[in-house]
């Protein structure tokens, strides 16, 4: 199938146009109390990440507001227990670009935030951030360089937030199935199913 590519800023200026007043405005380099509600509202962010290998988005879901705001041009996030490739703290040690992306259940408007970050191991600041007595092994800090919400198009169009769009878990291959192929066979795939409830109810945290 042949395809007609775009191949310059004035080629695509010329398909969607301007941007109306709207979509400049609300972009600033600070919280303000608005976009703050947001912010405290989310338990789920996507975290974008560039490093020499590429590019990740990396989901990150924990109790809502656990993105701490410390002042209006910072934000901190723990890092939680996870599955240790650490990808995205890999990229922010050598590249410090991040790009957040908060959802907030039930509402269609999100929030996108983009910065510098680094990261903090200062005990004091892991502790304040434990859960059930269990401290992140470190702590993800953003110096906010752009702040903005999106409209709420995506969320409505995807009915992400509806129940008959929902899709049946039991209609998808289980993580334990695609390690069972991915590792032509050399994962216990059952096994692994059958074990990660109670491994992640060890480990939430």
């Amino acid at each position: 199938m042949s395809m007609t590519k775009i191949a310059t800023v004035e080629e695509l200026e010329e398909i969607y146009g301007k941007p109306g007043e709207a979509s400049l405005v609300k972009e600033l380099d600070r919280i303000i109390p608005e976009y703050a509600a947001y912010i405290e509202a989310s338990p789920f962010v996507a975290l974008a990440t560039s490093g020499p290998e590429g590019l990740d988005c990396s989901p990150r879901g924990d109790l809502a507001g656990f993105v701490r705001i410390d002042d209006e041009r910072t934000l901190m996030m723990p890092d939680r227990r996870g599955n240790n490739r650490v990808d995205s703290l890999r990229n922010i040690v050598r590249d410090g670009r991040v790009g957040l992306l908060f959802l907030v259940p039930g509402s269609g408007t999100t929030l996108r935030v983009n910065g510098r970050a680094w990261l903090s191991t200062d005990p004091d600041l892991l502790a304040s951030f434990a859960v059930e007595e269990k401290a992140p092994r470190s702590v993800i800090v953003i110096e906010v360089q752009s702040v903005y919400f999106q409209c709420a198009r995506a969320i409505h169009r995807s009915r992400l937030w509806s129940a008959e769009g929902h899709v049946d878990p039991k209609s998808l291959p289980t993580p334990g199935q695609i390690l069972t192929s991915t590792s032509r066979q050399r994962i216990d795939g059952a096994a692994y199913d059958e074990e990660w409830p109670e491994r992640a109810r060890k480990t939430m945290w």
